[in-house]
């Protein structure tokens, strides 16, 4: 099939869903929000906010009406004895207290239940260590300053947990309070499902295969129903460095995971040994998993969750299925990689949230296949099913989890342009999926149109409904559709899809994180080079009426920065986001950066930071 009768395929059916009422299960005014009379007033959207323009500036920008302001950022004191921050004089004991660098995802749990206080949840993805140390000598320094800064590095990523409140002035504070913790790289943990004990995690610091050592690359992640977060640790590869045994069993299985990867970030391994492949060949098997944290007690050992696979997992969205079960769904950030879904065996009850305690330890791992009628069938990854036998490599499920990507393509899994950030939209059960691009894709298929993918796409999912009309997540077969093909309209040779209407402000391009206001609206934080022409930031949508694929630009990153983890507070009034990387692009260094955001101090790098957005009349964000 050709590009074009793809693309002609995929423009009837979402001509016909839309004309049959489908993109909303009901009429094309259906499930609008409150701002819904609005919509109908201007024709176009429900968000009534007046969007920003594309621009290149050193500092961030909201929608006017708005406050956008910093909450924490890297190297801030998260505990009493935590020393000033100094980016010229890091050590591993004093960002052990304080918060961490490269903040992606962000989880808000509310004390019981309210909107203006509770816990922030925030990662800390990766430390590129020309990123955090100004003085930093790649290849002149001896080995004692290698190890000094690896470990501080080492103490800067994971995740950090910290009370905040909102004050009478509508302000947002970090507050001391007995969950605020600091998890990194060296955070003793458990290992725990069907690969926990298995020969090929047995290290020589576990030799029992039962315990895991710190975490790390922690990108995207999730909530779940019983008051848990959920961490995922994706750009784990970067780290490892080392010339492994040829002849080792795990020196093929790096193949899959791009170990040892050229040009990485091989400094680690001068502080830990553990971090050389031909010390510790096993030892990237404890990393690429979902990590379940509880964020309400400080003293609670961190869970790498072995059942959900083992890949780059950017998500892990949680929704329950209606008998129950529990639904998780992860993208894996990679070129030409796939997405995936865990439906855990049991069932939670939610008036019992203990019933949820290991509940993802046991259940089926699948895989998607998108067909071009718009199916999508779930591919389970069960050992001794299909291809997943002794004769492929696979002598249990263990193996299956440790090499999922293997599995994954050998069952037919599609190949995605970058699959990232997953969402459920609660109200009606659609899965959204965040694409974000892939230059390298010379042939398109259905559900990535594009060759030479630059821009990225989203595609809309949707499970069946049972018998009583709810959606069934764990149902085999979903439906698909092409939502939106990022780029900019005004370029035939981008060949993107939008609303018709939509203004010169509104087309962004590589769509990253994700969120859903509680009106149902898609907010999209994107990650595209400054090559671009503007910088990063957050767009929003409705995903059905007249407004569906009409985006507008709320939020601006400063120059250099990408955004993430959009997360918004119960009632909706505020919003967080992470800005991560400010300054830094291309050519651009910590020491001679694009923009000195968030201190605009000579003497004081850029620094990733949490932004609370708040409406300054108060009311729902994009009201």
């Amino acid at each position: 099939m050709t590009a074009h009768s793809i693309g002609e395929l995929i423009d009837r059916r979402l001509t016909r869903r839309a004309a049959l009422g489908l993109l909303g299960g009901a009429g094309l005014a259906a499930g609008l929000p409150a701002g819904g009379a609005r919509a109908l007033q201007d024709g176009v959207s429900s968000l009534a906010f007046t969007q920003l323009d594309h621009a290149i500036e050193p500092d961030h920008a909201v929608a006017p009406g708005y406050r956008a302001e910093v909450l924490i950022r890297w190297g801030d004191a998260m505990f009493p004895d935590a020393p000033v921050f100094d980016p010229w004089n890091q050590s591993a004991e004093a960002q052990a207290r304080q918060f961490g660098t490269q903040n992606d995802f962000i989880a808000y749990f509310g004390e019981e239940r309210r909107s203006d206080r509770g816990l922030l949840c925030v990662n800390n993805e990766f430390t590129f260590m020309t990123y955090q140390f100004p003085d930093f000598e790649p290849f002149g320094a001896d080995e004692a300053a290698l190890a000094h800064s690896a470990r501080a590095a080492m103490e800067a990523v994971g995740v950090s947990i910290v009370h905040v409140a909102r004050g009478a002035d509508g302000r947002w504070r970090v507050e001391p309070g007995p969950a605020t913790r600091r998890i990194s790289a060296t955070t003793p943990m458990r290992l725990s499902g069907p690969a926990a004990g298995d020969e090929r995690m047995r290290t020589s610091a576990s030799p029992d295969g039962l315990e895991a050592r710190g975490t790390y690359g922690n990108c995207a992640g999730g909530q779940t129903p019983w008051n848990t977060y959920l961490t995922c640790e994706e750009g784990f590869f970067l780290f490892f460095s080392g010339e492994p045994d040829p002849a080792h069993r795990e020196t093929i299985a790096y193949q899959g995971y791009d170990l040892p990867r050229p040009n990485a970030f091989p400094w680690w391994r001068h502080a830990e040994a553990r971090f050389d492949l031909a010390t510790e060949p096993r030892e990237p098997n404890h990393f690429g998993w979902v990590v379940e944290i509880d964020p309400f007690d400080a003293e609670a050992r961190p869970v790498k969750r072995t059942a959900l696979g083992r890949f780059a997992h950017e998500a892990a969205s949680v929704t329950l299925a209606p008998d129950g079960r529990v639904v998780v769904y992860s993208g894996d950030d990679r070129p030409f990689e796939h997405l995936y879904r865990f439906v855990s065996a049991r069932a939670f009850d939610p008036a019992n949230p203990e019933s949820g305690r290991d509940i993802l330890d046991e259940g089926t791992l699948s895989v998607a296949r998108f067909g071009a009628d718009g199916r999508l069938t779930w591919l389970p990854l069960v050992f001794g099913e299909g291809p997943l036998r002794e004769g492929n490599g696979f002598a249990s499920q263990a193996d299956v989890l440790i090499e999922t990507r293997r599995a994954a393509k050998l069952v037919g899994a599609t190949p995605m342009d970058r699959p990232e950030d997953v969402e459920v939209r609660e109200s009606d059960g659609s899965v959204w999926l965040m694409l974000t691009g892939n230059s390298l894709r010379a042939t398109p298929d259905a559900a990535n149109p594009r060759a030479n993918n630059r821009y990225g796409h989203v595609l809309r999912m949707d499970p069946p409904r049972n018998g009583a009309g709810r959606p069934d997540p764990a149902a085999d077969v979903f439906l698909w559709d092409v939502f939106i093909r990022c780029g900019d309209p005004a370029e035939d040779s981008h060949n993107a899809l939008y609303h018709p209407a939509l203004s010169q402000s509104g087309w962004m391009t590589n769509p990253d994180n994700a969120a859903f206001d509680p009106a149902g609206r898609l907010w999209i934080a994107t990650d595209h080079g400054m090559d671009i022409g503007h910088c990063n930031g957050l767009w929003a949508t409705d995903t059905h009426g007249p407004g569906a694929r009409y985006l507008k630009h709320f939020y601006r990153c400063p120059a250099g920065a990408e955004l993430c983890g959009p997360c918004f507070t119960p009632d909706g009034q505020t919003l967080f986001v992470a800005v991560q990387h400010p300054g830094i692009s291309g050519e651009a260094t910590i020491t001679e950066p694009l923009s000195r955001w968030p201190d605009f101090r000579e003497d004081m790098v850029p620094r990733s930071a949490v932004v609370a957005v708040t409406k300054a009349d108060g009311g729902p964000i994009g009201s």
